[in-house]
């Protein structure tokens, strides 16, 4: 293929930034490996984390358009290996190669989708159910590891802004969850300890 003659690797340390909302773009983004956040500023004070990128996944897609600018910012919660390509080839690809657009089309509108399901959930769901939710959709993207915790190491403050509740309401809930016995927690590690309580307080709430 050749986007993969054209592609550049490079190394990401954990916090650091591969684009910034509001620049230009000049490059589309491919995980190879690591865990990468995609989050918007929610105020002046918060954000607000609108996916988790794993191996595989596309960063930047969504700053094509008339006017090309990152929505979003993209940060690594984990050291990791970023493979990039120039805007202007990835745009030709698209023109020369129509099984390439129609990935991109599909997955415009899967994202779409998934987005309209969590603006909704978050319009309408308490703030018990919202973290109850996020932490189901965290075990539903990545996993768990061998001691069955989920296979992502966030911290309270992300876990917050994943969930959109203050941090302040994320630490009781979460402790009220440990102290029902529906989760545990080592660090940053969660385990879920009871998945179908947590879910039946999501019930006719559909996951992302």
């Amino acid at each position: 293929m050749a986007i993969a003659s054209h592609k550049k690797n490079y190394e990401v340390k954990k916090g650091q930034q591969i684009f910034s909302e509001g620049e230009p773009v000049t490059r589309i983004y491919f995980v190879y490996s690591g865990k990468i956040k995609t989050h918007k500023r929610w105020d002046a004070e918060k954000e607000l984390i609108i996916r988790f990128a794993q191996p595989g996944d596309i960063l930047g897609h969504m700053g094509l358009g008339n006017e090309p600018i990152y929505p979003v910012t993209t940060t690594a919660l984990e050291n990791s290996v970023i493979c990039s390509v120039d805007l202007d080839f990835f745009e030709s690809s698209l023109n020369v190669n129509p099984r390439l657009t129609y990935s991109l089309m599909k997955l415009f509108a899967n994202e779409l989708q998934e987005s309209e399901k969590r603006m909704r959930n978050l319009v309408h769901m308490p703030v018990k159910e919202r973290i109850a939710l996020a932490l189901l959709n965290l075990k539903k993207q990545f996993g768990v590891t061998e001691e069955g915790f989920i296979a992502i190491e966030l911290s309270r403050q992300d876990l917050s802004s994943f969930a959109a509740v203050a941090y302040e309401t994320l630490f009781k809930v979460m402790n009220e969850f440990q102290q029902s016995n529906l989760i545990l927690t080592n660090g940053k590690n969660i385990k879920l300890l009871n998945e179908p309580e947590l879910r039946t307080m999501t019930t006719d709430k559909i996951l992302p």
